[in-house]
């Protein structure tokens, strides 16, 4: 929402009337040396926006006004003689200097001293020396333009440009940011990097602040450690400085406007995090130690739960949440990033501002999975993109027990991956935490400024093993001999202020025991928590909560307002040329609309979004080709023949319908999939859908449907109601595009986790989509989509049964047979039908019926019992299906069919009837196919 203008005044006034010459006077100082003047008023200058594309070094102004002063002094003269005149050997030195700069912000962190252990091994980088752009020590005292460099003034001695370069770009901070193309970015990263040397001057306050947060982040541990000896947590000993960094970012965004904050990170920290960011009662804490049952559920470790709070910052109020995760690493990342795209989609936010990501990895972690990179890939796309990402790497120097370089990745840094985006990389040494403080807060600037993606590299170590259970020095001895000598970060911090004179020891000492009396005493340690926050910053799940299973939901819509979305959904502006295979479809929808033609399947979906939208719903459709469709049945994205311009007709139906959110996704599925997870999470009523190309490769996202969509309620009692369409079916195209691999999902079922459909027919699609988001209950939703029944002349629908009724979990005999003829049930599900529906008329057979079980779970027992119960004759049950008998419904299902028959008293053995059980979904050759086919549906029918 934009600032009133009252407001920016407010927010500015301090720099104008009686305060402007003090504010000028402090600006030109700030211009020669940031360091000089507080650092209110140093952040308040960082802070001034950029005039267009000049990202170069403000000019002090009293150097112009000297200009301007010597110019008309000199203006009825000759032009003067120049100052001085330079020798050409002292042009072709200045060259080489110039040079000289360049290498060190390219290459200065590569001797960067960011390793807290001194054990990283670095090659020497002969850019970085003297004689490699031949100089000398001889030139120490000679004078040289600074060039573009932010140093202050424009020319210095060459030692003293060598000094500054290395305590920027050669100390604790390693900055690597000069493969980024955009030369605004890196003059805009130069200007807050060189004009402080990477080390700002640190005022006392935020001394004492750093030694707090680093007093709790040890504090804990050392409790922990003790009170629950050998005990799995995961302990944050060696990388301390992470909470330094977190609280800063926490403040730091809050008070440039952020109003959320939400964060994903693995078990490493986790639990101190928790207490001391997030400001969870230590407690608590300890009652999981102790194994005590909090949930009612099957539940999950105490370094996977998620927590949410809000704190106060100096601009506000700000939520921070953290998200549950399960131990498979980085797969959180981009359900973090869905999660934010929501809560910014809800506020109106298209830009980034008021939700910001945080990510927190380990470094093995970041260099090997590859769902990293797939998050990077996702950052500034249309359908993903949530105005950047601080990623924040927790590198221990190890992963496990592997920490040769040479095993654990084959790149120079853990972070390298991130550069495929171009992002900036901060590597800093996590033993100095206020250079940690520092890089923090450039990081978040830079993320404001630009809204992409950037990188803290927080180098510390793993005081312990993996775990607290772990003896870590029979696979890396000479590591843990330098840690069990290394000194805490927060040890080492103490004695810097005291030797500073800022702190006494006996003040560092009371601050120990401050901090462990107050868990002690189970009292709250976070800083700035509030204890009564504004719910207006969290999602109201209430309407969600404590919903029973049930099979009951009048979907239907009113048959006017049908034709009346129908026929907008055929229109297109003026002057729009459509291609002429889709403009066939258009005029069919209008019939179909006017109830001249009977409905297909893209015509039933979309008015099922049509009519959703016009209930107040927002919906997302993401998907590899879901703005046509994978088998062009859709066309909700038309493309102009003219000009390539797009219209979108579900966004179109009225001035004051909620978002219709369609996007095409890049190629990937794990990622993709996790992130509409976390928008669905955080979106109860959005209808929130993806669509996979087809369902064969939904299982490239397997850790996805099986750690969070299928039990994420469970473990964590997170609500989700995502949709996945799954194009399946047998149609001779080979065994990687013929099965969603339904019997996975079937065997995940259990507790009324998730629902599991195959429909048949477009009002059965209507009816779904309508009844997954008009009822209150959030279940994840898994549609065996078709594909040729897309286009199939039977598989259609008419208006009527759009309007009356709902999703029908069983179909029974469409066909008036007499009940009493019957003497064999044929049970099936999905396109099957169709191809035993024609093969009984064909034999003319009229004493087996065929019923649809269209919903698999939750099985629909007592309506399927409904269906059978009027043959009284029956003298066989049989279920039909496509699939491999090892695959499809059988297994998964059979015993729920047999409940049903056994309650009726029908003391009849179930049979199955499908393709022989094989390693693969299905053959490769067509002429095969058909055979089995053929066979299967005869078999069926015939026993």
């Amino acid at each position: 929402m934009q600032e009133g203008i009252m407001d920016l005044m407010w927010k500015n006034a301090h720099l104008y009337g009686g305060n402007l010459s003090y504010v000028e006077a402090l600006y030109e100082t700030y211009l020669m040396d940031p360091n000089a003047v507080p650092q209110e008023w140093r952040e308040e200058f960082d802070q001034l926006p950029k005039v267009g594309d000049n990202l170069t070094q403000d000019v002090p102004h009293s150097t112009i006004r000297e200009h301007f002063l010597y110019l008309s002094k000199n203006q009825k003269r000759a032009l003067p003689v120049a100052v001085s005149s330079v020798s050409s050997e002292h042009e072709k030195k200045q060259v080489r200097v110039l040079r000289m700069i360049n290498a060190y912000r390219v290459r200065g962190h590569q001797v960067a001293t960011i390793d807290p252990l001194g054990l990283m091994q670095r090659e020497d980088v002969p850019d970085l020396d003297l004689r490699f752009h031949e100089l000398s020590e001889a030139d120490y005292d000679t004078v040289f333009q600074l060039g573009s460099l932010f140093f202050g003034p424009e020319e210095a001695p060459l030692k003293q440009i060598v000094d500054d370069l290395k305590k920027t770009y050669c100390t604790t901070v390693g900055a690597e940011y000069m493969h980024i193309v955009d030369t605004q970015e890196k003059r805009w990263i130069q200007s807050r990097l060189e004009p402080v040397r990477a080390h700002p001057d640190t005022p006392v306050e935020k001394k004492l602040n750093i030694l707090e947060r680093l007093t709790a982040a040890e504090g804990l541990e050392k409790y922990l450690g003790s009170r629950y000896a050998g005990a799995k947590r995961f302990g944050l000993e060696g990388g301390e400085s992470m909470i330094v960094c977190l609280h800063t970012l926490v403040q730091r965004a809050g008070r440039h406007g952020a109003k959320e904050l939400v964060i994903g990170m693995a078990h490493r920290g986790r639990l101190n995090t928790l207490v001391n960011i997030f400001g969870k009662n230590p407690a608590d804490l300890f009652s999981e130690f102790e194994g005590k049952k909090l949930v009612e559920t099957s539940g999950d470790v105490k370094y996977h739960q998620g927590f949410s709070s809000n704190v106060e910052t100096a601009g506000g109020e700000v939520h921070i949440a953290m998200a549950f995760n399960p131990s498979h690493l980085e797969i959180v990342a981009p359900v973090v990033e869905g999660s934010v795209r929501a809560r910014q989609d809800r506020r109106g936010d298209c830009v980034g501002d008021t939700v910001v990501p945080i990510n927190i990895h380990g470094d093995a972690a970041f260099a090997g999975q590859g769902v990293v990179m797939e998050t990077f890939q996702m950052s500034q796309t249309r359908a993903y993109k949530t105005g950047g990402t601080i990623h924040l790497v927790i590198n221990n120097q190890v992963g496990f027990t592997t920490s040769k370089q040479e095993d654990a990745r084959s790149s120079e840094y853990a972070t390298d991956v991130a550069k495929m985006v171009q992002a900036p990389i901060f590597h800093v040494n996590g033993d100095d935490p206020e250079a940690v403080r520092f890089v923090s807060q450039v990081a978040l600037d830079y993320r404001n400024e630009f809204k992409k993606d950037v990188v803290i590299d927080l180098v510390c170590y793993r005081r312990r093993g993996h775990n607290e259970a772990d003896e870590p020095s029979g696979t890396q001895p000479l590591m843990y001999a330098q840690i069990k000598k290394q000194k805490s970060t927060r040890e080492l911090y103490a004695q810097r202020l005291i030797d500073e004179g800022v702190i006494t020891a006996e003040q560092s000492v009371a601050m120990e025991k401050d901090y462990r009396q107050a868990l002690e005493n189970g009292q709250h340690v976070a800083k700035s928590l509030i204890h009564e926050p504004n719910s207006e910053l969290f999602v109201d799940w209430k309407p969600y909560l404590g919903h029973e299973w049930s099979f009951d939901c009048d979907s239907g819509v009113d048959i006017k307002l049908l034709q009346e979305l129908g026929a907008k959904l055929a229109e297109v502006p003026e002057g729009f040329i459509v291609q002429r295979q889709v403009q066939k479809i258009l005029d069919d929808r209008k019939r179909m609309a006017a109830g001249g033609m009977e409905l297909n399947w893209g015509m039933a979906e979309s008015l099922a979004y049509a009519s959703i939208l016009a209930q107040g719903h927002p919906i997302r459709l993401t998907g590899q080709d879901v703005g046509r469709g994978t088998f062009s049945h859709r066309h909700a994205v038309l493309h102009n023949q003219k000009d390539a311009s797009v219209y979108v007709a579900l966004q179109n139906l009225s001035a004051d319908q909620p978002p219709m959110t369609i996007h095409d996704s890049y190629l990937s599925e794990e990622a993709v999939l996790a992130f509409e997870y976390g928008y669905s999470t955080t979106t109860p009523n959005a209808l929130v859908i993806w669509e996979a190309q087809f369902g064969d490769f939904a299982n490239g996202a397997q850790v996805v449907i099986d750690q969070f969509i299928t039990s994420g309620e469970h473990k964590w009692q997170r609500l989700c109601g995502l949709t996945m369409l799954l194009p399946h079916g047998f149609e001779g195209q080979g065994p990687e595009h013929s099965s969603a691999r339904l019997e996975r999902y079937l065997q995940l079922c259990a507790e009324h986790n998730i629902q599991v459909c195959t429909p048949t027919t477009p009002a059965q699609i209507f009816h779904l989509l309508r009844r997954q988001v008009i009822r209150p209950l959030r279940k994840p939703l898994i549609v065996m989509s078709p594909k040729s029944l897309l286009r199939h002349k039977q598989a259609v629908s008419t208006l009527d049964e759009l309007a009356q009724g709902g999703f029908q979990p069983v179909i029974g005999e469409v066909d008036n047979l007499d009940p009493k003829k019957v003497k064999r049930v044929v049970l099936c599900g999905g396109k099957v039908y169709y191809d035993l529906y024609n093969r009984r008329a064909e034999l003319e057979k009229e004493d087996v019926a065929i019923v649809r079980i269209e919903q698999l779970y939750p099985f629909p027992e007592a309506i399927l019992g409904e269906k059978i119960k009027q043959y009284t004759n029956l003298e066989s049950v049989v279920w039909c299906q496509e699939e491999p008998m090892n695959q499809g419904a059988w297994y998964c299902s059979q015993h729920h069919m047999r409940n049903t028959l056994r309650e009726l008293g029908l003391n009849l053995n179930l049979e199955g009837v499908g393709r022989p059980a094989s390693a693969a979904p299905a053959v490769g050759y067509i002429s095969v196919h058909v055979e089995q086919q053929e066979a299967l549906v005869n078999e069926a029918l015939n026993g």
